[in-house]
């Protein structure tokens, strides 16, 4: 696996903390230095990799990261509405078509189901919404608050519920694209249930 990228100077305090963070779990990673002398951070290549001309950005293989307050909010955001609204309808539907009759032997509760079903279907109009206008949900990048729905949203569509996303046409795209990541196709296959 080739090392991770970080552009942006090694003393710049900002990129001083994504290196000790690299080191600190002993990831391999290649420093490229942008120089603010030539206005390197303005140019073209750099403002691909942060649109906001700024250091540092941080590349994986094709997914790119970079410091940026207003995103790093929306991504906070993202994740709080998972934990509070999403979350809280998803999970009680895995639980009970899923977990709850194959682990624990206790047949579904179809209220439960269905009173989750009708509450998901008021967060997924929310994210609707929202993934309209722009590809993932803290912006045009994949982050931690996109990943962060993809254990309940993976077992959601085992379930005779699936089909609901399709109401959701930019949601079903969204979740599309999330899947077609390979991180998410290697831990998907590991989390598929036996003989699937």
């Amino acid at each position: 696996m080739a090392p991770v990228k970080v552009f942006g100077p090694a003393q710049s305090t900002n990129v001083a903390r994504v290196l000790l963070c690299l080191e600190e779990v002993g990831a391999e990673y290649e420093v490229v230095n942008v120089d603010f002398t030539v206005m390197e951070h303005k140019s073209p290549e750099h403002l691909k990799r942060n649109p906001f001309g700024q250091i540092p950005a941080f590349q994986d293989g094709d997914l790119y990261l970079f410091g940026n307050l207003r995103e790093a909010a929306m991504v906070d955001v993202w994740t709080e509405v998972e934990t509070h609204q999403y979350n809280s309808a998803i999970s009680p539907i895995v639980y009970e078509c899923i977990i709850n009759p194959a682990m624990r032997g206790i047949p579904t509760n179809q209220k439960v189901v269905d009173e989750s079903v009708e509450k998901l279907k008021k967060v997924l109009e929310v994210y609707e919404a929202r993934l309209s206008q722009s590809t993932y949900l803290a912006g045009d990048f994949v982050s931690f608050a996109d990943l962060n729905h993809f254990p309940y949203t993976f077992y959601f569509m085992g379930t005779p519920y699936a089909s609901l996303f399709d109401l959701y046409p930019h949601v079903k795209a969204w979740w599309e694209r999330l899947m077609a990541r390979p991180s998410v196709k290697k831990l998907a296959a590991v989390m598929a249930p036996r003989g699937a």
